[in-house]
């Protein structure tokens, strides 16, 4: 079963990066710090293999994160194989024919995704969403990542963390819970999330074309406020 929510490591020539994918249905979701991820697979049942097409698409203007590619809107094309729980994966950018691409998706546990919430009339619109968090009281600091949203449950990450909660949503407003923790260790570049298991509670409003929310966050023995701007970056 290929189905499922995964921390990828990929790897173009020498470069290394990470993110987080979600597959279901044929769709592939997911992304990082500055990219989205959007794609679609193919499996074939006889050998377990699957196919992949994943275009790059650039949802955070710091120049301090590079393309590995040399350009933000790049195409990879794949083949992968199951190895145990496993899925790697080898192809090329069509951008960059002569480049060798080459990553490992493992799975998130599905026990740590919790229950769906309800979504009504008004309700936030299913997709994938950049989310660009700003601390507040004075802490410096912030995240910016990618998160689907899908009938009441959210999945999303980035290069060191994975999300995962889930929230209601009628009338243009919407509230939830969501769990943050390293798939990664993130070398101290965020030093307020980093080795710790993160427990968020927000609310907040929202239209059809992305949403806002007020949190508080709980690292540890702390109590963070924070806020988030999120943008429907493609609609599932």
């Amino acid at each position: 079963m290929f189905e499922g929510f995964y921390k990828v490591r990929f790897q173009l020539n020498a470069a290394v990066g990470r993110s987080v994918m979600y597959a279901r249905a044929g769709k592939m979701l997911g992304g990082n710090s500055a990219f989205a991820h959007i794609g679609t697979y193919q499996k074939k049942e006889a050998d377990g293999s699957v196919d992949i097409m994943i275009q790059t698409v650039r949802h955070n203007p710091d120049p301090a994160y590079r393309a590995m590619a040399g350009t933000d809107d790049a195409t990879l094309l794949a083949k992968g194989k199951p190895d145990g729980a496993l899925y790697r994966f080898a192809g090329h950018l069509k951008e960059l024919p002569g480049a060798v691409f080459s990553s490992v998706m493992t799975p998130i546990e599905e026990e740590t995704i919790p229950i769906a919430g309800g979504v009504g009339e008004g309700g936030i619109i299913n997709g994938l969403y950049s989310i660009h968090i700003r601390m507040l009281d004075g802490v410096e600091g912030g995240l910016t990542g990618v998160m689907l949203l899908s009938d009441g449950r959210i999945l999303g990450g980035d290069a060191s963390f994975y999300y995962v909660g889930s929230y209601t949503s009628e009338n243009g407003r919407w509230k939830g819970q969501i769990l943050n923790q390293e798939h990664t260790p993130d070398r101290g570049e965020n030093p307020v999330f980093g080795g710790h298991e993160v427990g968020i509670g927000f609310a907040g409003t929202c239209d059809d074309q992305g949403a806002l929310l007020e949190a508080t966050a709980f690292a540890g023995k702390r109590s963070l406020r924070m806020t988030a701007v999120l943008k429907l970056m493609h609609r599932a």
